[in-house]
């Protein structure tokens, strides 16, 4: 192993003493001990007043290990600094009180959403050292990038993911939730690189008709890079796609230009389709023989009828007249 790499931790199930024999214990603990610091103090017993002290001091610290968890929440077990395990089940459990309540923040200068300083304590990220197992959403924001071709666009995906190993997610990474943001936005960036907006070579993928395989490339990295913080991505979906602004008219006009085209190439692949046909049934009828210069001039007349955007106006023919 490198000297510098980190070895992935493990999550380790516990199940811990149920809450409510820990609060019969404690109660009769507490009853014990405020008995006999009653009847120490009416006997004048010191030995009697201390033990009941302890006793009522001991309870006290023991009702900090009372938690709940609800259903898909787990906590860490952390006491000391050494991991001690998961506990996952829901319900009411109590757990030895000396095991980690979570980072406070402390007070220190820090910055506030709104850009302002401040001296006040930063609220727990995870109170009680809890994380939740549910599925979560992660909108992202619209990101300019430049795709394949170096054309830039605006893109945005979503992003459902879980946590499913607790003791990667706590002690591999250092905030879980904004390692899940931050990668999301690598990965995403990574793919577009990797993909055109939607003028590619023949059968190749783009954003914008590969949809359904661009989106399992983004899952199939994102689960690559969240692995390490103990994250499972279930969907990968893209929710915005567009060119940037700057070059959004240019490519209409683009866009614009090719369907002109394509419809043209049709119109002239059915013109001449039906100039062919109007020949051979001409020959096969036998209705009038035609040259090669008059089938010349045939032809071209019907390809200006069929191609022409505006209305033909017929010319009759009456023959020429001599003098």
């Amino acid at each position: 192993m490198k000297p510098n790499s980190l070895q992935a931790s493990q999550e380790r199930l516990v199940t811990p003493i149920s809450g409510w024999i820990g609060l019969l214990l404690i109660a009769v603990q507490g009853l014990a001990g405020l008995g006999l610091l009653l009847n120490g103090g009416s006997r004048q017993a010191a030995g009697m007043v201390i033990c009941g002290v302890l006793l009522l001091a001991a309870a006290a610290v023991c009702s900090a290990g009372l938690f709940t968890l609800q259903p898909n929440q787990a906590r860490v077990l952390v006491l000391f600094g050494a991991y001690h395990g998961t506990a996952r089940k829901g319900g009411f459990h109590w757990a030895n009180p000396f095991y980690s309540n979570g980072s406070a923040g402390g007070i220190g200068p820090r910055i506030s959403a709104k850009g302002e300083l401040s001296l006040a304590a930063a609220p727990r990220k995870h109170p009680r050292m809890k994380i939740s197992l549910r599925a979560r959403n992660l909108n992202g924001e619209r990101l300019k990038v430049n795709d394949r071709q170096g054309n830039p666009i605006e893109i945005a995906a979503v992003l459902v993911w879980r946590v499913a190993d607790t003791a990667q997610a706590m002690f591999d990474v250092d905030d879980y939730e904004e390692y899940v943001r931050l990668q999301s936005e690598s990965a995403l960036r990574h793919l577009c690189s990797l993909y055109a907006y939607d003028h590619g070579e023949q059968f190749e993928i783009t954003l914008r008709s590969g949809v359904e395989e661009v989106s399992q490339a983004l899952k199939q990295e994102l689960s690559v890079r969240l692995a390490k913080a103990g994250v499972v991505v279930d969907e990968a979906r893209l929710t915005h796609l567009a060119y940037a602004p700057e070059i959004a008219q240019a490519m209409l006009r683009r866009q614009q230009a090719e369907a002109v085209i394509a419809a043209r190439q049709k119109i002239v692949q059915g013109a001449v389709s039906m100039v062919d046909l109007a020949l051979k049934d001409l020959a096969e009828r036998k209705v009038v023989e035609l040259d090669a210069d008059r089938k010349a001039a045939m032809v071209g007349n019907l390809l200006v009828v069929l191609c022409g955007e505006s209305e033909t106006q017929p010319v009759i023919n009456t023959g020429s007249s001599t003098h």
